[in-house]
């Protein structure tokens, strides 16, 4: 069976961030690493096959993704542990960096489906509530009590939310519209006077921050499960058959493009751009892949706030600040409009006085002050970068 294990490495406490030039050749060392092996030894002699592999270093470390073929989730987990193990132990520039998580990450979609397809007399019952007595020995639970185990569910995610805000190293509470001062004012209807719009209380702002900082691992994780997905099925996001979580939502036009390798390149440029939000070294989108990756996050952080009763009008407000101070402009909006599918994006571009939209260029730096992943910016010959402005 196929299994996705998910490593995250980190360098030696204490030790300077890696720098760009430092973190391109991280990714050549441990890419180097993984070509050399096909397969390891799992517990009790098992062989495990190594699939395929995914690096994106950090200026902390490097998160992997590693697809292997093996017997049992434990087996995937322990070989791919002692492989990395002794990948870092063996590259001597690498070999104090440390294991911090080793784990398989299950599709939800296909677990759901495998419930769902359970039979017989010791399938779960489909009742939520009652699955749950069924473990616990109580009845059903209903009316108040499951009101409560919401709202109290609800207060959980909040708390962690805010508690992770401080992460978004890269935005001040300013940039999610909290007024401009040190103590500033945390009630709605104050004014703020610089763009005429109502202040953003402090408490909002944050729960908008520690949002999307959730919304982060959760749009890699599955950006990466529909990568598994389209390598799988060896086609594109418009004759996939399988459950896809984000890439169908990118713009129809190009659906036939949509293939692993552009997953691959996709899924980097959002690990990449991310690492950038919480390292605090982010500026503004460096490429168009980079502005639809952003808009994804975006709706990703606004529907988790929204399944647990957080997207209030103001945590919304707090959003819509970040969006128009991160975004220098709109015009990768009009790829979603059908309308104007067919006529030339470089000509559009042009009339619009942007960087070129056309989708050979998605991966193409906006300037040459702008940073792609190593991994995502292998251009084809002959595309060229915008020249710096």
């Amino acid at each position: 069976m196929t299994y996705v294990v998910t490593v995250d490495t980190c360098i030696p406490e204490g030790t300077p961030e890696l720098d760009p030039l430092q973190r391109a050749g991280a990714v050549a060392l441990i890419e180097d690493g993984f070509d050399s092996v096909k397969a390891v030894e799992g517990p009790d002699g098992v062989e495990v096959g190594l699939l395929d592999t995914i690096v994106a270093v950090h200026p902390g470390g490097a998160l992997l993704k590693v697809v292997v073929d093996a017997p049992a989730l434990e087996f995937a987990e322990d070989s791919v542990h002692v492989l990395v193990d002794e990948l870092l132990e063996r590259t001597e520039l690498l070999a104090d960096w440390t294991i911090e998580r080793c784990e398989v990450e299950l599709h939800q979609e296909l677990a759901r489906e495998s419930l769902d397809a359970a039979d017989g007399p010791d399938a779960p019952p489909e009742d939520p509530a009652a699955r749950k007595a069924r473990h616990t020995g109580s009845p059903p639970t209903e009316g108040a009590a499951v009101g409560h185990e919401a709202e109290a569910k609800a207060t959980a995610v909040r708390d962690r939310m805010l508690g992770l805000a401080d992460e978004l190293r890269s935005f001040p509470l300013t940039v999610f519209g909290v007024p401009d001062e040190e103590d500033g004012p945390d009630e709605e209807d104050t004014e703020d006077a610089g763009a005429g719009r109502v202040a953003v209380p402090r408490d909002s702002a944050r729960l908008a921050a520690g949002a999307l900082v959730c919304a982060t691992g959760t749009l890699v994780d599955e950006l990466f499960e529909d990568l598994q997905v389209l390598t799988q099925e060896d086609t594109t996001v418009a004759e996939c058959d399988g459950p896809l979580w984000h890439l169908e939502r990118l713009p129809d036009r190009y659906a036939l493009q949509y293939d692993a390798r552009f997953a691959r390149r996709f899924l980097v440029t959002a690990i990449a751009m991310t690492t950038r939000f919480t390292d605090g070294s982010f500026r503004r989108p460096s490429c168009v892949a980079e502005e639809i990756a952003l808009k994804l996050l975006l709706d990703q952080a606004a529907m988790t706030l929204e399944l647990h009763g957080l997207l209030d009008e103001a945590v919304s407000a707090a959003l819509d600040f970040f969006a128009r101070h991160v975004y220098e402009d709109m015009t990768h909006e009009w790829l979603y409009d059908d309308s104007l599918d067919g006529i030339a994006e470089d000509a559009v571009g042009a009339a619009l006085g942007v960087a070129p939209m056309a989708f050979r260029t998605w991966f193409t730096p906006f300037d040459r002050g702008r940073y792609v992943h190593p991994s995502s910016a292998d251009e084809p010959e002959g595309v060229e970068s915008k020249p710096p402005n």
